[in-house]
This record gives structure tokens, sequence and C-alpha cells, in this order.
């Protein structure tokens, strides 16, 4: 390893930012593995950045971080397009950690904003996320998307009102969700169809993500009755494939089960909660988007 100090200062700099630079990228890409591609290649570039230039680390670092997330985002484009099924982002583990990788909490994190995020231009997304969730300062965004402050300002405005159309009710957290999802596990595990209907909102959607890897519903499913058979006939299949465990956990905001058969991982299920009912159940069976996924203890 190269010991001369600027290199050391390099690292250190780079090593102190690593967890906001770490968020910056998975909250403009959705994905773990790209995320920490992008650190890597940043990184790479920020070891020969001339410091003694440099009055604002911290910024500079977010700029080479979006710039290299967007490229990332815009050749990844096509293929989500062309992806099987509905593509969800990658779970990511936000429950209180000492060794968590991210600073990221809240809504800014669930996979309802996630995807909402992905309805905007990959511009727009780099500024939303820079200004709302991170609050860089205008003349900051603007260089990091080699736009004028008068443009990024525009942009920005134009995301939160596509956001804000979208995402009208904040969902419960973790600890507010908690009740709700051990009747939605209980209910799942017993087979009672009417007791999972009753904890499911009307309006409730399921998303399954195998991308075409492993099986999957390939169609988003609607409504009570169609969620409630469709959790219960799942569990019944994996309960014919060989031993399952459930474990649960927090990924992305939400309160998650972890589903492992003969001990090996299968899926991760967020479970979105709003006014005490289930709103949403995201499904990510895919297993290139498990690879960094922990089986909690």
């Amino acid at each position: 390893m190269d010991q001369r100090p600027e290199a050391v200062t390099h690292e250190a700099t780079f090593t102190e930012n690593r967890r906001l630079l770490f968020s910056i990228a998975y909250e403009i890409l959705g994905s773990v593995v790209d995320t920490e591609d992008v650190l890597h290649d940043s990184y790479l570039r920020w070891r020969d950045v001339d410091l003694t230039l440099i009055d604002n680390p911290r910024a500079y670092l977010a700029q080479i971080v979006t710039r290299q997330a967007l490229g990332v985002l815009r050749s990844a484009a096509c293929r989500r397009e062309e992806y099987i099924g509905p593509w969800l982002p990658e779970p990511l583990a936000t429950e209180a950690d000492d060794g968590v990788e991210h600073v990221l909490t809240g809504e800014a994190v669930t996979t309802a904003m996630l995807l909402v995020l992905e309805k905007l231009t990959p511009v727009q997304r780099a500024v939303f996320v820079l200004r709302e969730v991170f609050a860089f300062d205008y003349s900051e965004i603007a260089a990091a998307v080699d736009k004028s402050e008068a443009a990024v300002r525009q942009l920005n405005q134009r995301a939160r009102d596509r956001v804000h159309a979208q995402r009208h009710t904040a969902i419960a957290t973790p600890a507010e969700a908690r009740s709700v999802v051990e009747r939605f596990a209980i209910a799942a595990a017993t087979g009672n169809v009417q007791a999972l209907m009753d904890v499911l909102a009307p309006e409730v959607v399921f998303l399954g993500d195998g991308g075409g890897v492993v099986n999957a519903v390939r169609r988003p499913v609607l409504g009570q009755d169609k969620v409630a058979r469709l959790v219960i006939g799942l569990l019944a299949k994996g309960q014919r494939m060989g031993t399952m465990g459930m474990h649960f956990g927090v990924y992305n905001a939400m309160p998650s089960i972890v589903a492992t058969v003969d001990g090996m991982l299968d899926q991760v299920t967020s479970i979105e909660v709003t006014d005490g009912v289930v709103t949403a159940l995201y499904s990510v069976r895919n297993p290139d988007k498990l690879r960094t996924v922990r089986v909690p203890t």
C-alpha cells in the first residue's frame, strides 16, 4: 500500500465520508452491488486529485460519486426496461447497527420511494437526492451534475412535484409497524385467509422480483383477497421445497421477513404499513440482488 502522506490523506478523507458516499450512490442506483462498484471507481479518481486545490473535500467527493453513479444509471436504464417482471431495488439493511455502511433512514430509503425515484430522469433523480435527502447547496449540486444553479433549481422543483404527487402519506416506522407485521406473519403461517385479509389494506399490492432467474409473480397483484391467497400459496409452496425458516429484520426502513429454505437464503420481503394496515409487500427473490444480504440471527 502507498504510505506517502498525501496517499494516507486521500484514504482517510474517503473513509471519513464513505457512509455518506455509499448513501448517495445507493439512492441514485437502488443497487448495493453497483454502489460498491461506484465507490471503488470513485476512490481511484479521488486518489489522483491534488488535495491542495480542494476547498471542500466532502462536496468534491459527492461530485465524483454522483457523476459515476449517473453513468451507471444511464447504462442500466435499457437493462431495466428489458427486465423480466417488476424491478425492485436491492434490499438494504437499515436496522441500527454499529457496523452500518450508510446514513440512510426513514422514508427516503423505502422501496416505495426508490420506485418513485425510478420514474425521474437520471439527472432529476441525482438533483433530488442531493438536495432533498442530503441537503447539499445548489451550487454544489450544479457542479456535480454539470448544470447551472438555475437549471438545478428547476430540476429539483419538477422532481419534488412528481415525488410528492405519488407519495401522499408517510409509512409507519418499523417500531410502529411491528404489531401489524406480527399479525400478518401469524395469519400467513397458519393459512388463515380471513385473518390475513383483515391486516391488509383494500388496495394492497404485492410485487415480486425474480428477474427471470427464479420463479416470481411477473405482474403486480392487487387487492386483499388476491394478495392473501397468493401469500399463503407461496408459503405452502416454499414448505414443499424444504424446511422453511423465517427471520425478521429491517430493510429499506421497513420491517422485513427474510425467508430461508433448508438454511439457504430464498427471499427478502419488505412490508409497508400505513395507517395500521399492510399497504404493500415487496418480495425480492432474484439471487443477484441477495448477494449482500446476511440472514439475521
